[in-house]
């Protein structure tokens, strides 16, 4: 984590360099006459200045001052205050905070350490008056940050260190000294729940399935909120196996499990007021004799059977389990994560998550969070006439499309079969699993969409 300081006036020391804002496109360094280095940073007319170049401008700063082995700068916290940008000192505070924190990571777990050290910041002044609601930002935004850097590690580390038994164990340590309980299920638990679908995609893999479940209670009696999150650990696709470059990045299928699992550890270190509960399934997708089959018939914990057509549809038959589940806490808000869908990449591009629900409100307050966050989301729509495309012809529903088209909406109508009768939100946050290169942040996972959570648990 970055040390911040806080200070009235520029530091003396000669290796802190100064960062300034520019109405210019272009960002630079310039060498005074004494050998200080000051940092000026393009950030366009400030007239156009709002919440989302504020997410670039700070991480553009780091980014930069980390390709000129720069360690330590200051900036004058009053630079960032524009009046269309209509936020409290306290929000710039933390949005400099959580993606200074996002743009200084980088996953070097096996890397070896370069002769020079690595280029990572180490402080930064911040000059303003000593005011308590800047410094708690700040540190707030620390945390947020270090939690979405924390989700980039665990969907960043490859399969084989990443099993459904390591995540279940890395979930127990995070949440260790928290007041989160834990329970790990294991397959013969998962049996007698009679999950088939868990069961069913698990059943290729010489890994065991897991089933996480994370109970965070500080809210007295009010009905917990349930996040739910994808954790395939490594897709295969099955005996539909993928191809050429598609394997590449199949260790990241767990990024929403892994965004579930910081997101509730964060919010029990911010302890929120609030009852929630954290589930994901944790499994390997993988071929072998033993392979679950295209037209295979899985029956879910719910009773509803499931036609297989495609072996790499996978994520959402053990969702569809999990969310069958969370209705034994009857819970006044149900949310899934997951990495399900090239079909929302294709509609929305790598900019944003795509979610869906039948409640407008929330699909309105899930985008205003978003914008607000930096986790941006957009609708797509779920209409009842989809649920005609999933319908299976020798079971109850099939676990993809009858067309080519429209994918990630097939797919979340095929979610929804299993969250009606509770208020739910699905993020299909396949367009935001990694970083891309405008975003300003190392390659790999982008630890989205942990900013949207915390912001959903703490306004709802």
């Amino acid at each position: 984590m970055i040390k911040i300081i806080f200070s009235t006036k520029k530091p003396e020391a000669k290796d802190v360099v100064f960062v300034s804002l520019s109405e210019k496109e272009e960002t630079d360094i310039f060498v005074a006459p004494d050998g200080r280095r000051s940092i000026v940073i393009g950030i366009g007319k400030k007239k156009d200045f709002n919440r989302r170049k504020l997410i670039i401008a700070a991480r553009k700063i780091v980014a930069y001052a980390k390709k000129n082995n720069i360690k330590k700068f200051s900036i004058n916290f009053s630079d960032f205050i524009f009046g269309n940008l209509k936020m409290t000192n306290g929000e710039i505070a933390e949005i400099l905070a959580v993606n200074f924190e996002m743009a200084n990571f980088e996953f070097i777990k096996y890397k070896t350490p370069p002769k020079i050290g690595w280029k990572f910041i180490e402080e930064i002044f911040v000059i303003c008056d000593k005011t308590r609601s800047i410094k708690n930002s700040f540190v707030k935004g620390q945390a947020i940050g270090e939690a979405v850097n924390d989700c980039r590690v665990l969907a960043n580390t490859p399969g084989g260190d990443m099993t459904p038994g390591l995540l279940a164990a890395e979930a127990v340590k995070m949440a260790k000294n928290t007041k989160i309980k834990t329970s790990i299920l294991n397959e013969n638990e998962i049996k007698k729940l009679k999950m088939g679908g868990i069961l069913g995609v698990s059943r290729g893999s010489s890994e065991r399935s897991k089933l996480i479940i994370l109970e965070y209670k500080n809210g007295d009696n009010e009905k917990p909120i349930v996040l739910v999150g994808k954790g395939i650990t490594f897709d295969s696709g099955g005996l539909n196996i993928k191809v050429e470059n598609g394997l590449k990045d199949m260790h990241m299928d767990m990024s929403g499990g892994a965004a579930v699992i910081c997101a509730l550890v964060l919010a029990a270190k911010l302890k929120i007021k609030k009852n929630i509960v954290g589930i994901i399934p944790a499994v390997e997708n993988m071929p072998s004799g033993a392979s679950y089959r295209p037209v295979d018939i899985l029956k879910m914990m719910s009773g509803i059977t499931v036609e297989v057509v495609n072996t790499d549809a996978e994520g959402r038959i053990i969702l569809a389990d999990a969310l069958t589940y969370a209705k034994k806490y009857n819970p006044r808000l149900v949310i899934d994560v997951a990495t399900l869908t090239g079909s929302a990449m294709s509609a929305l591009g790598q900019r944003a998550s795509a979610i869906f629900s039948k409640d407008e409100k929330l699909i309105s307050l899930f985008r205003e969070l978003g914008e607000e966050s930096g986790d941006y989301v957009w609708p797509l729509p779920l209409w009842d006439e989809y649920g005609e495309d999933i319908k299976g012809t020798f079971g109850d529903i099939s676990n993809i499309g009858k067309s080519n088209y429209g994918g990630a909406i097939t797919a979340a109508m095929f979610l929804y079969q299993f969250a009606k009768k509770m208020s739910w939100v699905h993020i299909d946050m396949a367009p935001r699993m990694t970083s891309i290169e405008d975003d300003f942040l190392a390659k790999g996972a982008a630890g989205a969409p942990v900013r949207l959570l915390i912001k959903i648990l703490e306004r709802i």
